[in-house]
């Protein structure tokens, strides 16, 4: 299932970023471009580019971690089970609001139509691949997955700070296979009468002579 990120703003999709998930929003700056009384032109200068500031690491406990994560995959499976995305909506940040609750059925359509269950994060610890961290927009980013059998939920997600708590930004889910599967057993061969002989008992003296039975086994 190809990873898919339901970001703010008029509840559109867009697609997931390069660079850790998130949106590169560029800002341009114009400068006021004065003329002096003689009319010299201008001088071109070259700005070197800045570096942009590299995120820092979330101070949140383990569990913290933990609710936020559960908190939010469970909100959707309840969704996605029942239709209602409504409490899922509510529970977003001002920018995850920005899609109605129709709009989100519609993007996780796929997802209720293969019946996906994630109930079981309530129970597996996950594993994190990318842990907690502030980004320099100050969303709070991580990455992950819940291994299971067969299949295990690769998740990314971005909380945004709404008076003083974390509110979902941003989900990325999909699903893939976690355990080996065994290929196809080759189909048997069509099964053969085989003709045994058994051995006769040897005659015992004075009493008649058995002979010895064919006996056929499939």
């Amino acid at each position: 299932m190809k990873l898919r990120w339901l970001g703010a703003g008029l509840g559109l999709l867009i697609p997931r970023p390069q660079i850790l998930g998130l949106p590169i929003l560029g800002l341009l700056i114009v400068g006021a471009v004065t003329t002096s009384a003689q009319q010299t032109p201008p001088q071109l200068h070259q700005v070197a580019p800045q570096q942009q500031p590299a995120p820092k690491p979330a101070n949140i406990d383990r569990n913290g971690v933990l609710m936020l994560i559960r908190s939010t995959l469970l909100a959707l499976d309840q969704a996605n089970k029942t239709g209602n995305y409504t409490v899922l909506r509510d529970l977003g940040a001002p920018g995850f609001q920005a899609n109605t609750a129709a709009r989100l059925a519609e993007i996780f359509a796929k997802q209720r139509g293969d019946k996906l269950d994630l109930s079981g994060v309530a129970v597996i610890d996950p594993q994190l691949s990318l842990l907690p961290q502030i980004e320099p927009n100050g969303l709070l980013h991580m990455a992950g997955f819940f291994p299971s059998v067969p299949s295990q939920v690769n998740f990314e997600l971005l909380f945004a700070p709404v008076e003083g708590q974390w509110r979902v930004f941003g989900v990325s889910l999909s699903v893939g296979q976690s355990a080996p599967v065994a290929p196809a057993a080759p189909e048997a061969p069509a099964g053969k009468a085989v003709i045994s002989q058994k051995q006769a008992a040897p005659p015992k003296p004075g009493g008649p002579s058995k002979q010895p039975a064919a006996s056929a086994t499939q």
